[in-house]
């Protein structure tokens, strides 16, 4: 594996590390904010970040923008405004154990996504090495008894999550796409930007219903850090990762997510490190290298 390639898995695997905390997070803030509306403000803070470093390179490149403009909306509809609040409407109502088991079928959908839109195929070490990391997944979430599995209930909140898991697919796709001549914190620049004009009208819509209030002080660090190191730094990431290797070798960095959950639960929230954890990370991390190897 060349270094750009070996660089751009790291990156991917940042993200997944970076989102692994969006989870936690989106589940806290369930009942403070609405999904749209919770949505609109960590990207709201994104553009914020990204303006003083971002503005001045957009100058010279609208004309990129206005000749993209089709593209960067169709990126902007699914990676910025739908992906994440069906995530966020999801954890209202279902479980994060539950949200991390359907996210691990996200391989997948950008697999068939993939297939689809650009004819790539899955190699069979591929799908072998898919099937290894959930493996790895099914047994930290079981804690290691396969009779835990069953206990496990369907919530609504399962349908929400799962729906957008295509949309997140059909992204990552459509980034090797992207317009030309737009530098990896431009596009995300423009992409907060226009997600937010989409989202503005929905959360109108959701503020009619009640009066929006000020965030507590650990409400407002939740946003921040969805906003900054879930939304600037775990996107820049992922797209640069997914330039270089693709959108089908990306998607395997997914099942990263709950190992990276277990590791930030241990060091921030106190839990007891299990065998479990560690034969299901060691899994986890045999699945992920076993499918990217492959990927020259």
């Amino acid at each position: 594996m060349t270094e750009s390639r070996t660089l751009a898995f790291l990156l991917l695997a940042a993200a997944s590390l970076m989102w692994s905390g969006n989870w936690i997070t989106g589940r806290a803030l369930r009942d403070a904010y609405d999904p749209f509306t919770l949505n609109f403000g960590r990207w709201l803070v994104a553009a914020a970040l990204l303006a003083p470093f971002a503005l001045p390179r957009l100058r010279g490149r609208w004309s990129a923008v206005r000749k993209g403009a089709g593209r960067l909306f169709l990126l902007a509809l699914t990676g910025v405004v739908l992906f994440q609040s069906l995530i966020y409407l999801g954890l209202r109502t279902t479980t994060a154990v539950n949200g991390v088991l359907i996210n691990s079928s996200m391989p997948l959908f950008m697999i068939l996504c993939s297939w689809a839109l650009e004819g790539d195929r899955a190699s069979p070490r591929q799908v072998a090495g898919m099937l290894v990391s959930l493996v790895g997944i099914l047994v930290i979430v079981s804690h290691g008894s396969p009779a835990n599995l069953l206990r496990l209930e369907a919530r609504p909140g399962d349908g929400w999550i799962l729906l957008a898991m295509p949309v997140w697919g059909l992204y990552s796709v459509l980034l090797k796409r992207r317009p030309p001549g737009l530098d990896g914190l431009t596009l995300l620049f423009v992409l907060s930007l226009i997600g937010l004009a989409i989202l503005a009208p929905v959360v109108a819509f959701e503020a009619s219903g009640h009066p929006l209030h000020l965030p507590t002080p650990m409400q407002a660090l939740g946003v921040a850090y969805m906003g900054s190191a879930a939304s600037v730094v775990a996107f820049t990431c992922w797209n640069k990762g997914v330039s270089v290797v693709g959108a089908n070798a990306a998607g395997f960095t997914v099942h990263l997510l709950p190992a990276f959950g277990t590791v930030l639960a241990i060091a921030f929230l106190g839990e007891a490190f299990q065998a479990y954890h560690a034969a299901g990370i060691a899994t986890i991390l045999v699945g992920v290298v076993l499918a990217t190897r492959m990927i020259r």
